[in-house]
């Protein structure tokens, strides 16, 4: 392997996915920059609600950009990233789950919205499992779609590098980045290929959900940093990469 690993990110094709190929190169990786995401956002906001969830730091920044506050609505932000938009848009956060995972924000709405309204906004590709968790809790759910996510024409390059087996390391940011490149893969004729190539690879995801989803498609992962955000992933997916160390991260 190369003193510089060959890196795979799928980040939304905006600032997003230069400031990943910057920080992979400050972390002494070769950014492979294959952007599997692009935003097209609807123009909702959140509604009302005594409770409002928001799953993404694009969600946030989209309500804020509308001029959406929560006002005196309990603000529940899942994943670091998200609370830390949050929190720069102004806003404060009651309630950050200690894990993105269903079990995780059990936990943390654990007998507090019971016969409450609960807001959820985020984009159109949420997980059935946040909405049936919420009204599990014997919440009254309302979700809000505030942003699409499409694949940018062209996006596939990535997949072409895996099956030629010049990745040394991808890093999977969310199931849908999952799910894009082996659509991309498919196009190109190269699914098994693209998935043998991460085989022999390192590969991140940013969370124990868009493992899972790797996972039923076939794609062995490595690495899952104990902190959901792009930072930690880069910073854990360079390292085992770097050291051959490919045990997951927990």
């Amino acid at each position: 392997m190369s003193d510089a690993p060959r890196v795979a990110v799928f980040r939304p094709a905006d600032e997003r996915i230069d400031d990943a190929a910057a920080l992979l190169e400050s972390l002494g990786a070769e950014p492979v920059a294959d952007p599997m995401l692009a935003v097209e956002a609807t123009g909702a906001v959140p509604a009302a609600a005594p409770y409002v969830v928001l799953t993404s730091k694009t969600g946030v920044e989209l309500a804020a950009e509308a001029g959406w506050k929560p006002g005196d609505a309990t603000l529940v932000a899942i994943g670091p990233a998200t609370a830390a938009a949050a929190r720069e848009a102004g806003w404060t956060v009651d309630v950050v789950p200690d894990e993105y995972t269903s079990a995780g924000l059990v936990e943390a709405l654990s007998g507090r919205v019971a016969g409450e309204a609960v807001e959820v906004a985020r984009s159109d590709h949420g997980s059935d499992v946040l909405i049936e968790v919420v009204r599990d809790a014997d919440a009254t759910v309302n979700e809000t779609v505030l942003y699409r996510l499409t694949r940018p024409e062209g996006a596939g390059e990535s997949t072409e590098r895996a099956a030629a087996g010049d990745l040394d390391a991808a890093a999977f940011t969310s199931s849908l980045t999952v799910t894009h490149f082996l659509e991309a893969a498919d196009e190109r004729g190269i699914r098994e290929a693209a998935i043998a190539g991460l085989d022999d690879a390192t590969v991140g995801a940013i969370g124990p959900p868009t493992a899972e989803t790797a996972a039923e498609h076939g794609i062995d992962v490595d690495v899952v940093p104990g902190d959901a955000d792009f930072a930690a992933l880069a910073e854990a997916v360079v390292a085992a990469a770097t050291d051959g160390d490919v045990g997951p991260d927990r």
